[in-house]
């Protein structure tokens, strides 16, 4: 499985919807399973999945599938 597969899964598995729902426009708040709750879940499914450790801002800041991707990249995980 890809690191890209992975994070569709975690996101999958985290939010508890089908794979083919994680899209690169899925966006916080825009389905009702992302809400704040899941969101910090979501976060810990990651950081667990690709053993890192995101700061702050990074929580903050993903606010889409494709902006998870792009700071999972910012911790050396290719995606």
């Amino acid at each position: 499985m890809s690191n890209l597969d992975q994070l569709r899964q975690t996101f999958s598995d985290a939010l508890a919807i089908p794979p083919d729902q994680v899209v690169n426009d899925l966006r916080f708040n825009s389905i009702p399973q992302w809400d704040s709750v899941a969101h910090m879940a979501l976060v810990a499914a990651i950081e667990s999945a690709f053993d890192i450790m995101l700061d702050t801002d990074d929580v903050i800041d993903m606010s889409s599938f494709a902006k998870a991707q792009e700071i999972v990249r910012k911790y050396n995980v290719a995606l």
